[in-house]
């Protein structure tokens, strides 16, 4: 029966299949076919479809599942994820296809972040480039080595919001902007999935955490978020509605609560928002027990939150095993109906049959793929050029770019190691092929000089804090020696050399996940060493490793030259040596804030005035919105960025300043490069609704463009302007209702341009309805 069962599945496949084509079939098309299917699947098979466990290969959590085997075999399995490599891929398919009684296809998912063998700059570095088409092509070079490897589904883009540079996951996303989020989310949707999901090299995307996960009370991870509905929708949801318009086919739901309710147990969120509201057809996926952790939460037990999440719209249970222990008992007891059940296994078969995987389950696993597109001399040079665009000079007292000749000192507790400079989540590099910052400036120098290195002082001086960071394969190298001692040998490796690298901050694991920090600053121990190479005289280069905006207002002070590399990738250390010897002219922007100090947090650029604010350029003023040990401002605002040559702006203009209804608006502005050498610029366009229902911010970015200018030459940028921008959400003030309303008002507008949040120039245009 079991034989006669599969060739029936078969042949209904093949039957629907010769109906449309195979590579693009139709929306109805996969619905008759996913009919089809769940017309001969028990109640058992179905709840399984339901269930992901964890491989085991990669470990991402705290749960071991064990018997995988036996439940894929009993059909109570639909996926599986952070398994790595072609073979046991095709083997753990191998024994859904051919030793369950269907022979459903697994889908295989990994956390591909920010590259798979090939990594990337961390997407915090990522959003930093502000090039949408670099990113895009970033993913998808990241599609086409995960899916030659046998992945065909990714836990990625991350675009959560986030204003608390202390909470860890900040490497992780794309910053604090909601507009300048939005857009990335869009470029990595775009190339993971590509246009095309039947082809086999393209994989699902899947947007994460849903939602606010990176709004946790105090910077810790998996802490409380709780905030008003119209902050939810104008400065956290928009990145995630923006992954949904751009076809994103899978949601993660996040660990936090909102309005009291966990977002794994939301139906508001999970269903009305997501699915009634935006439109959103794909399926949802709880993150790593995620739906157990409700019982935490104070939900109730294992059976009773797992009704709930299934309730709201959880379609997939990641490790738990919720659905897959109580569901069959909870629908024995109503809690809930085998339609819910129906519902969510119909979607994620949907998913499975627009990959291709029943047309061919082994489409993932071709050997040649395999053999020839994963970790290739072009993807690597891509890399490093990716690398070298979002590099950020925070600071440069005419000691940059460096000649390639003399001798060179590469100091710090980071300098040599390359296992570090891939940053977190780079679960399938190989660390061994990395290049690190010592070995990516010996690679320039060559025979032109030479390049001498000093470990300086360890990440921190306490080596039980070391033990927590010094995990996942990215071992920091703690030298047993005393502080004096290594401080003792760079000073002395520092007065042979014509100028020293400073390459400091934080470890890879001090950023990521259940990696936040209290103490944002850069570690003590380096702060010495630091202060150290200064007094030699020589001309010193700080060359910071972080996962985070980090608090250095002092190091800023007294360092003559700064460079934010974050956690560049596989080729961090020959994008570095580019941006150093001027190889590559830097243009990065940031796409967070960085504080002056932690009692600043939370801070960004998109605030709202109060009804005492500061007046502009003031500090202290008693009984006005300000502190009294430190001004408002930022040590650096969003947007900011130095580059090896200079740009000049000229004056804005408007094609017109009183406008009505639907008209497109034209804004202009010259920008010359008034240096000696060519360089990219990117011009950031704000806008402030002056007078509205609701309180709006000071400012709010709604535009850029990153362009290349000659030496000498001018560009004019035009951005247009609908009144799409001028929409936000409010709540409908009218009597009829309390339902939040997303429209523009007419009125006074102040439009902005300049080189980053802080430095623009304005002209106001009066916009009305009619």
């Amino acid at each position: 029966m079991k034989k006669l069962s599969k060739i029936y599945v078969v042949l209904v496949l093949a039957i629907s299949a010769c109906q449309q084509p195979v590579n693009k079939p139709t929306k109805s098309s996969h619905d008759a076919r996913v009919d089809s299917v769940m017309a001969l699947m028990t109640l058992e098979e179905k709840i399984g479809q339901l269930n992901l466990p964890a491989a085991g290969d990669i470990n991402t959590g705290i749960a071991e599942n064990k018997g995988i085997v036996p439940n894929i075999k009993a059909g109570k399995v639909g996926g599986l994820f952070n398994i790595q490599g072609i073979d046991k891929v095709r083997k753990a398919q191998k024994v859904a296809v051919e030793d369950s009684r269907l022979g459903i296809p697994l889908i295989f998912a990994m956390d591909v972040i920010h590259g798979y063998k090939t990594v990337f700059p961390i997407p915090l570095g990522l959003s930093t480039t502000w090039d949408m088409d670099l990113i895009e092509k970033a993913a998808r070079m990241s599609a086409q080595e995960a899916t030659a490897d046998g992945i065909a589904w990714t836990f990625s883009p991350m675009t959560d919001i986030t204003r608390d540079p202390r909470w860890g996951r900040v490497s992780e996303g794309f910053g604090e902007d909601p507009y300048l989020g939005g857009q990335l989310a869009k470029a990595m949707v775009r190339g993971y999935q590509g246009d095309d999901l039947g082809a086999n090299n393209t994989l699902l995307a899947c947007v994460k955490h849903f939602a606010l996960y990176g709004a946790s009370e105090a910077g810790r991870d998996y802490n409380t978020v709780d905030m008003s509905r119209l902050r939810m929708f104008n400065d956290y949801l928009p990145p995630y509605k923006a992954a949904v318009d751009a076809g994103v086919r899978t949601v993660m739901a996040s660990f936090n609560e909102i309005d009291g309710v966990p977002a794994t147990g939301n139906r508001w969120l999970l269903t009305e928002v997501l699915r009634n509201q935006w439109g959103f057809d794909g399926f949802v996926v709880s993150d790593y027990t995620g739906i157990n952790e409700m019982i935490a939460h104070g939900m109730g037990n294992l059976q009773e939150v797992s009704a709930l999440a299934l309730k709201a719209g959880n379609d997939m249970d990641m490790v738990g095993e919720g659905f897959l222990r109580t569901l069959q008992k909870s629908l024995e007891e109503g809690r809930i109906t085998e339609a819910d059940i129906d519902q969510a296994c119909r979607r994620i078969l949907k998913a499975k049959f627009e990959l291709g995987l029943f047309d061919d389950p082994y489409r993932y696993c071709d050997l040649e793929r395999a053999k020839n597109d994963i970790f290739t001399d072009e993807n690597r040079q891509f890399a490093r050029k990716v690398a070298g665009e979002s590099y950020v000079l925070l600071k440069n007292e005419n000691i940059l770019p460096l000649k390639k000749s003399g001798t060179i000192a590469v100091i710090g507790p980071l300098a040599n190691n390359g296992e570090n400079v891939t940053g977190t989540w780079s679960v399938a590099a190989d660390f061994k092929q990395s290049v690190s910052i010592y070995d990516g400036i010996k690679n320039a120098l060559g025979d032109k000089g030479s390049v001498l290195h000093a470990k300086g002082s360890n990440v921190v001086a306490d080596q039980e804090l070391e033990k927590r960071f010094s995990i996942f394969g990215k071992p920091t190298g703690r030298d047993e020696r005393s502080e004096v001692q290594l401080r003792s040998e760079a000073v002395a490796v520092a007065g042979k050399s014509d100028v020293v690298v400073a390459v400091l901050g934080e470890a890879a694991e001090m950023s990521g996940e259940s990696s936040s920090r209290s103490d944002i600053s850069l570690p003590e121990t380096q702060r010495k060493l630091l202060e150290e190479l200064l007094k030699t005289g020589k001309p010193v280069v700080v060359v910071l490793l972080a996962g985070r905006p980090l608090e250095m207002e002092w190091t800023a002070k007294n360092a003559p030259a700064i460079i934010n590399t974050w956690f560049g990738g596989t080729e961090a250390g020959n994008a570095t040596a580019d941006v150093l010897f001027g190889d590559v002219n830097p243009s990065g922007k940031l796409s967070m804030t960085f504080p002056r100090n932690v009692g600043q947090v939370p801070i960004y650029y998109s605030y709202k005035n109060t009804g005492r604010p500061l007046p502009e350029d003031a500090w202290f003023q008693k009984f006005k919105s300000n502190y009294l040990d430190v001004p408002n401002e930022p040590l650096y605002p969003f947007g900011y960025g130095l580059s090896y040559t200079s740009f000049s702006y000229g004056q804005p203009s408007v094609s017109e300043d009183s406008l009505n209804g639907d008209q497109e608006l034209v804004l202009k502005i010259p920008v010359t490069n008034t240096g000696k050498i060519a360089g990219k610029e990117v011009v950031q366009l704000y806008i402030r609704d002056v007078v509205g229902s609701a309180t709006r911010p000071l400012k709010e970015l709604k535009g850029f463009q990153k362009i290349e200018i000659p030496a000498g030459e001018t560009q004019t940028v035009s951005f247009q302007i609908t009144p799409e921008d001028l929409k936000y959400y409010r709540y409908d003030l009218s009597g009829k209702s309390q339902d939040i309303i997303y429209d523009w008002e007419p009125g006074q507008f102040e439009l902005m341009v300049g080189t980053n949040s802080a430095d623009v120039q304005s002209v106001s245009v009066h916009w009305a309805k009619e």
